[in-house]
């Protein structure tokens, strides 16, 4: 079985360790699991990562963080309007209703589900949300965050060589059955352009969209700048567009968390992250916080290494610097765990959170929104044990590790 222990290097002393408070859990041996030869692999990353940390501190990236900010912002920005559009799209269909108890999606799927996806299709999915070669539904949003980063990246920083490592490609939208899909990611891309004002371009034409997105088809790798993005991180895994449907609506009527989470590598190093959190309050979501529906919501956090972590409402407020929990003892402490059970073992950090002495329940959120929540202290333990066969991606962690930490994480696998 490989575990996968991710935890905040909070009492090695770093070269760069700010001021602020730093977690210090008083935890019955951390990483027990993982034995002796945990503890060598450990003192070995350490040495690497106190070598590296050092220069990259004495670097600036301002500008790059610049650049990130405005490209995850827009890019929030084109998915609330997505979410918009296409839930007064389920409205005007008769997909979607309201009522004094709440909402429901209208169903003929257990009378006759061949009927119903296709009308769920004919009337909304051919435009909105489209089927990959591998049968995978992915949105009009999808394709265009990645493309809108892409471009306000390049826009921001011409005279840099650029490396965009995403999920996306445009092979299924340069086919026929696609122009109508590519068409509206387009229009959606420019209406976002045109409403910021702050590039004085012409319309992008379907072709500029297709290459902005496959500006994203990098290999990466350990040498060189590389930037690294998830598109919309929390609508993924759906292998039907009726099951995406229904998430979609998640997320824009009960607020579920989705992030679009972006990151530059510089020389195999995670030197800057940005999460962009449109529905995430800008207080607290612990599991002793009480929530309103009066809580504003919309959070931008990121972080250059060494610099710490700030936070600062989408609509442009003011940033202001953000701490990890101080909490000492592992009983007050409060852990975040994926929303869908799919996405990680539930009965296994449950086990673990009653090895620690952990009286609070979990809050459960998806996406990588649970990092910028951690960032400022919202829970103290972030557990995540994928189930066998799920493969993590580097746009899954990257933007997260270092808008928590300020400057480095480790990970540790082990086999047993």
């Amino acid at each position: 079985m490989a575990i996968n222990c991710l935890r905040v290097l909070s009492k090695i002393p770093l070269s760069t360790k700010p001021k602020s408070p730093k977690p210090h859990l008083s935890l019955p041996q951390p990483l027990s699991l993982c034995g002796r030869r945990s503890a060598s692999l450990s003192l070995g990353v350490v040495a690497a990562v106190e070598a590296g940390i050092s220069h990259f501190s004495s670097m600036s990236y301002d500008k790059e963080l610049h650049a990130a900010k405005k490209a995850a912002s827009l890019a929030a920005t084109l998915c609330q309007a997505f979410l918009f559009l296409f839930l007064l799209n389920l409205l005007h269909n008769g997909i979607l209703f309201f009522s004094a108890f709440g909402y429901k999606l209208e169903s003929l799927f257990e009378q006759n589900p061949e009927f119903e996806l296709l009308k769920v299709q004919k009337e909304l999915l051919k435009s909105d949300i489209h089927s990959k070669s591998d049968k995978s539904p992915v949105t009009v949003a999808d394709y265009g965050s990645q493309a809108l980063v892409s471009f306000v990246l390049e826009r921001e920083l011409p005279t840099e060589s650029f490396s965009l490592v995403a999920e996306e490609d445009s092979g299924d939208l340069r086919k026929d059955d696609a122009q109508e899909t590519l068409q509206r990611i387009t229009a959606l891309i420019n209406d976002t352009l045109a409403s910021d004002g702050s590039y004085t371009v012409s319309s992008l034409t379907t072709e500029d969209v297709l290459r902005a997105i496959d500006s994203g088809k990098s290999e990466g790798g350990s040498s060189g700048r590389h930037w690294v993005l998830d598109p919309i991180d929390g609508t993924k895994g759906y292998t039907s567009e009726l099951g995406l449907v229904t998430e979609i609506v998640v997320l824009f009527v009960r607020g579920d968390q989705y992030a679009i989470a972006l990151a530059l590598l510089d020389e195999g190093k995670v030197v800057l992250g940005v999460l962009a959190c449109p529905n995430l309050p800008l207080t607290s979501i612990g599991s002793d916080t009480k929530h309103s529906s009066h809580n504003r919501v919309g959070c931008l956090f990121y972080s250059q290494i060494g610099s710490g972590t700030y936070m600062q409402p989408l609509d442009g407020s003011p940033p202001v610097k953000v701490h990890v929990t101080a909490v000492e003892n592992s009983e007050e402490a409060s852990f975040f765990e994926s929303f869908e059970a799919a996405h990680s073992k539930h009965d296994l950090s449950s086990a673990i959170a009653k090895k620690l002495g952990v009286k609070a329940p979990p809050v459960r959120i998806d996406s990588q929104a649970k990092y910028g929540a951690l960032s400022r202290g919202d829970g103290a333990i972030y557990l995540r044990f994928p189930h066998k066969g799920y493969r993590e991606k580097i746009w899954d962690h990257a933007a997260g590790c270092i808008v928590v930490t300020g400057k480095a994480i480790i990970s540790c696998f082990l086999s047993h």
